[in-house]
């Protein structure tokens, strides 16, 4: 490049990378460095690839153009349409769902993609480099080995993120699905950006909505990584709200998690046997439920209230919850109490629901309708994760609630958490988190339903993929998924002024026999206190009692 020139190629890089997507070439890598636009997109690779943008509201794979690229070989089809209507769309004449639909559960087990998937040629990494830097810096630029007329800056950049590529690309472990997640967000933790998009370029040549474990949660969080370098985290996980299907059919995905997921629904059980417990003798019991949700807990509770000797003590719910959880319900939260009250008649159960329409975070004493010498119980089921801390603004919610509830001298206050350490960590080692836990949980669903299974890709899609995204996309006040695990809840629960209830022998044992009817990976432990249902070695949900 002639060194006259230089100020002229400077600004013609700087505009490359700044000027809206729409007035940009077509490109083999996403222009996903946009912090300004909510936008995002993904680039396949190909002789021809067209990147195009969306609207705030809008979110997909884009579809590449047909391309004679020899280098790229998988036994599972890129995305071409994921989120964008609801249901995530395949290459037609595809046989990825089909050619595993027999797979053998033992086969799931830390799954890592394909083992011919990635660019094994460094010397065609290095000439999609060079077609890199020509694009950017213009026809007449030299090579990326001899960059010392380029412009000092430019080249600078260029130089060292391409050495970093090859570096990458040389040292990966080939086939290692995860090994390449793992590195595209080191890439972006360190924010080399090169480096990033060209894996997730490859990356999307590999995921599949409908393939291995890994591979299907290697297509949700590639989706929170793109999300992540174009700013607009907040935007699809709201976006994602916004496309769930019907009331009907989304409350039929979370019962069917709830089903094939034995450690969410043992979770609550646990929870329900501590309090049975703990009111064992009362003859009136009020419930506080911080996320009364769809009720569907304590339809068992009151099946096992209804049959104590000596017969049923009055039961009285305040249910919490706030207007997301309004569309699976179908309505507000007066469902809920019509449905609970129906059960109680039923059983002959004398029973009265109170609806508290807030946000946790806006609840105090005065909504929770407390009657002076009442038994009271409070449920903290997969909810205080939600609520901000210390570590987000002024207002530290989840110490808030906890003192505010000491206040109320409960009985017992039962708490049933996600065991993952998400809230204050920076974003790779969260990152790292997030795949290994969710990875053993859609291991789990794996044995449980077809690979092929509709609802499967349902449940997976519109249940967990949204936490995903905004674990990985998302940060401050919009990063709303922020677990713990139970030794900093202990913590918590300890500064409040709680101390452990015992959790019932007898109820862990009745749980202990009813997980036998699953897959013999899961797990039930109790230690301190605490039981913990997992998945193999890893620990998913926490299940523990105060007073």
């Amino acid at each position: 490049m002639r060194p006259s020139q230089n100020a002229k190629d400077i600004k013609e890089f700087n505009r490359f990378f700044n000027q809206p997507i729409e007035y940009q070439d077509s490109f083999f890598l996403p222009s996903v460095n946009n912090p300004n636009n909510n936008q995002s997109f993904y680039a396949d690779r190909g002789q021809q690839t067209q990147v195009s943008a969306l609207k705030p509201d809008q979110h997909c794979y884009v579809e590449s153009s047909t391309g004679n690229s020899s280098e790229l070989v998988s036994d599972s089809p890129p995305i071409d349409a994921f989120f964008a209507d609801g249901t995530p769309m395949m290459h037609q004449g595809s046989d990825s769902c089909r050619s595993d639909m027999h797979h053998s559960p033992d086969e799931t087990h830390h799954s890592s993609g394909n083992s011919s998937c990635f660019t094994s040629d460094v010397t065609d990494l290095k000439h999609k480099l060079r077609e890199i830097e020509t694009a950017m810096l213009g026809p007449d630029s030299e090579s990326l080995e001899s960059y010392n007329t380029t412009p000092v800056a430019a080249a600078n950049q260029i130089s060292s993120e391409s050495d970093k590529l090859v570096g990458v690309m040389e040292m990966m472990p080939r086939g290692d699905l995860k090994e390449v997640l793992i590195a595209c967000a080191k890439a972006i933790a360190e924010n080399n950006l090169i480096t990033a998009e060209w894996l997730m370029s490859e990356l999307r040549t590999v995921v599949s909505v409908c393939g291995s474990p890994m591979q299907r949660l290697g297509a949700y969080m590639l989706e929170g990584l793109v999300a992540r370098l174009a700013s607009s985290g907040s935007s699809i996980y709201k976006a994602l709200r916004c496309k769930e299907p019907t009331s009907v059919e989304l409350f039929s995905y979370m019962h069917l998690l709830y089903e094939i997921c034995p450690y969410f629904k043992f979770g609550y059980l646990s929870a329900n046997g501590a309090i049975v417990d703990a009111m064992k003798s009362e003859n009136s019991i009020h419930i506080i439920d911080f996320q009364v949700a769809q009720g569907s807990q304590w339809i068992t509770l009151i099946h096992a209230l209804a049959a104590r000797p000596g017969g049923p003590p009055r039961i009285r719910i305040t249910g919490i919850d706030d207007s997301t959880s309004a569309y699976a319900r179908g309505g507000g939260i007066e469902i809920v109490g019509r449905r609970l009250s129906s059960v109680a008649a039923s059983c002959n159960v004398p029973f009265e629901f109170h609806p508290v329409a807030a946000s946790c975070s806006d609840v105090e004493i005065k909504h929770l309708n407390v009657r002076p010498g009442e038994p009271l119980a409070v449920n903290f089921a997969l909810v205080l994760h939600h609520m901000p801390d210390e570590s987000v603004g002024t207002q530290n919610h989840r110490d808030r609630l906890l003192r505010m509830v000491k206040s109320l001298s409960p009985k017992i206050v039962t708490l049933v958490e996600q065991e993952s350490n998400t809230n204050t960590v920076q974003f790779f080692p969260r990152f790292l988190e997030t795949l290994n836990y969710y990875l053993s949980v859609f291991e789990s669903i794996d044995v449980a339903l077809p690979r092929d299974h509709k609802e499967r890709i349902n449940v997976e899609q519109h249940c967990l993929a949204r936490e995903i995204v905004n674990i990985l996309a998302c940060e401050g006040a919009e990063r709303v998924e922020r677990h713990e695990l139970l030794e900093r809840w202990r913590l918590r629960f300890s500064m409040a002024g709680f101390e452990p209830y015992p959790l019932s022998s007898s109820v862990n044992a009745t749980i202990k026999t009813l997980l036998e009817n699953y897959y013999q990976s899961y797990t039930l432990d109790e230690r301190n206190g605490v039981l913990y249902l997992g998945w193999m070695n890893r620990d998913l949900v926490a299940s523990c009692a105060w007073k």
